[in-house]
Order: C-alpha cells, then sequence, then structure tokens
C-alpha cells in the first residue's frame, strides 16, 4: 500500500475518533402521555454557532430521535416512530419528547459534533436516562355484599391505569396499624403497558361491635395512596320483646273478632230456624170477637126460641 495512502487513513481516523471533551450523565421523568425533556447542555456555545455543528440524539438501539444539522433541521435519518413527536429548544440545548409512553424508557445520547473540512470531531456526548410514571387511580372502595352480623363485610378495592408496578395494596380497619387483605392481583395492560391493582376483604363484626371503618392504601415505589375513609354500620335488629307484644296484640284481636262473628252467626241462625206463634193480643182479640158473635146470635133467636114453644093449652 502507498505510505502517502497509509498516513491518510491514519489522520483520518484520528480525526474521526471520538475526542469527548465533557461527558454528561442526567436523569429525567417524564410522566405517561407528556413531555420528556432531553438535554444536552454545551459549555461552549458561546463560542461556536450551531451553523457550524451537528447535533442529534439517539436512543439505546441507536436510532435517531432528532438532527438538527449545521443550522437546520434534517429529517431524512429520523426513525418513523419519532417523527413529528420532538421540538428542539435551541435557547436551552433540549430536546422535547412529546407524548411519552411506558416503551420510551431508557437511555439516550445526545452528541455534539464540529464539522471540519474533513471528519468530524465529537464535542460532547450527553447520556440521558428515563423514566416515565403514570399516577394510579384513587383506590375504590366497593362492597361486594349486604352487611350483616353473619357475614360481616365483603368489600373490593382497586386502583387502574399507574406505571411503575405497585408493591402492594391493603386495607385498615378503624385506625389499626394491622394489613388486612386476602387476594391482590396485579394485571398489566398489553398495549400501554399500564398496572391495574385489586384486593379484596372479608371480614366479621367482632362481638359488640356494630362500626367499623375501613381505608384502602396502595403503595409504589415513591408513595402511598389513600382511598377516602368508608364507614360501615352493622344493621340494628329489631327488638324480640317488641315483636312478640306485637304479635300477641294481633292474635288476640283476630281471636275476638273471631269468636264475635261466631256468636252473632249462631243468634241469626236461630231466629232463622225459629217457627213464627201469633201473639197474646191476637189470640185475646179472637176470643172476644167469638163471645161478641155469640151473644149477638143469642138475643135474634130468642123470640124465635119462644114462639116455638108449644102452647100450654
Amino acid at each position: 500500500m502507498d505510505p502517502r495512502c497509509t498516513m491518510g487513513l491514519a489522520i483520518l481516523i484520528f480525526v474521526t475518533v471520538l475526542l469527548i471533551s465533557d461527558a454528561v450523565s442526567v436523569e429525567t421523568q417524564a410522566y405517561f402521555n407528556g413531555t420528556a425533556y432531553l438535554p444536552c447542555p454545551f459549555t461552549k456555545a458561546q463560542n461556536i454557532s450551531l451553523s457550524e455543528l451537528v447535533v442529534f440524539w439517539q436512543d439505546q438501539q441507536k436510532l435517531v430521535l432528532y438532527e438538527h444539522y449545521l443550522g437546520t433541521e434534517k429529517l431524512d435519518s429520523v426513525n418513523a416512530k419519532y417523527l413529528g413527536r420532538t421540538s428542539f429548544d435551541r435557547d436551552n440545548w433540549t430536546l422535547r419528547l412529546h407524548n411519552v409512553q411506558i416503551k420510551d424508557m431508557g437511555s439516550y445520547d445526545c452528541f455534539i459534533q464540529k464539522k471540519p473540512p474533513t471528519g468530524s470531531i465529537i464535542l460532547q456526548q450527553t447520556l440521558t436516562e428515563l423514566s416515565v410514571i403514570a399516577n394510579f387511580s384513587e383506590p375504590e372502595i366497593k362492597l361486594a355484599q349486604n352487611v350483616t352480623r353473619t357475614s360481616g363485610i365483603n368489600l373490593t378495592c382497586t386502583s387502574k391505569q399507574g406505571h411503575p408496578k405497585p408493591k402492594k395494596m391493603y386495607f385498615l380497619i378503624t385506625n389499626s396499624t394491622i394489613e388486612h387483605g386476602d387476594n391482590m392481583q396485579i394485571s398489566q395492560d398489553n398495549v400501554t403497558e399500564l398496572f391495574s391493582i385489586s384486593n379484596s376483604l372479608s371480614h366479621p363484626f367482632p362481638d359488640g361491635v356494630g362500626h367499623m371503618t375501613v381505608v384502602c392504601v396502595l403503595e409504589t415505589e415513591s408513595m402511598k395512596i389513600s382511598s377516602k375513609p368508608r364507614n360501615f354500620t352493622l344493621p340494628e335488629l329489631p327488638s324480640v320483646g317488641k315483636n312478640w307484644i306485637q304479635i300477641r296484640a294481633i292474635i288476640i284481636t283476630l281471636v275476638f273478632v273471631l269468636l264475635f262473628t261466631i256468636i252473632v252467626a249462631r243468634i241469626y241462625c236461630k231466629k232463622q230456624n225459629q217457627p213464627i206463634r201469633p201473639s197474646n193480643t191476637t189470640c185475646m182479640s179472637e176470643q172476644d170477637g167469638n163471645a161478641g158473635r155469640e151473644s149477638i146470635n143469642l138475643e135474634e133467636l130468642g123470640p124465635q126460641v119462644a114462639s116455638a114453644k108449644p102452647n100450654a093449652e
């Protein structure tokens, strides 16, 4: 090989080698569906114009998010998953990544290169570690069935659409520090990669206790989220003595009504079956009438009887 070519190649390799004068590593956090800020602070910006530099970001898979090439945006090398999702803040040398998803978590490199007549020199590299969080919904307590002395309280508590994966969920009863919970379940959405969590509780009412206050608590790596307190009161059982008095009064009333009905029915039936007899007044009137008719007949018949007697002669 020509010695001049060898020397030229060596010079080119030397120029294009990563001559990193400053290496910066930062951590940043973004909310799900929010905006992530990927900084690339350049300490020498006051001495060099953007028109002399190539600034670009790439993810951990070496896919380019954004490129600012010698003063203008260059979209040819930007990966399709990042098109339309980034904006460059020239004042702060920060790339804004919009509509952040859980799958965007990871490390991002920002490179600042200077373009001399031949090759390129990397002046600075910034590594940003991005984490994504999503606030869980406030835990919600629901009653699974009616409260009774036998069944006690049967509850479920749920919280949805959060990240990162929660540590645990439990119930606290009446200002106690004892954690209750029978069946904690965690699921993850296949599309959004967000987590949901639920737990259940079955707890009896202790003897002599008729009221309980329950709070559901969700713990994540960074915080605790509590539900609104739920108050549960055992329904009062009706008094046995009062019930018996009412039942006895109803029974006595029914007995009296039944006896009265029977007596009235018997009297009515007896009157219906009794034969009709003439009264004494009617009988006396008839006797007087007969007597009158007999006397009248004797007077009328007197002369006839006298004339009918034989002559003494």
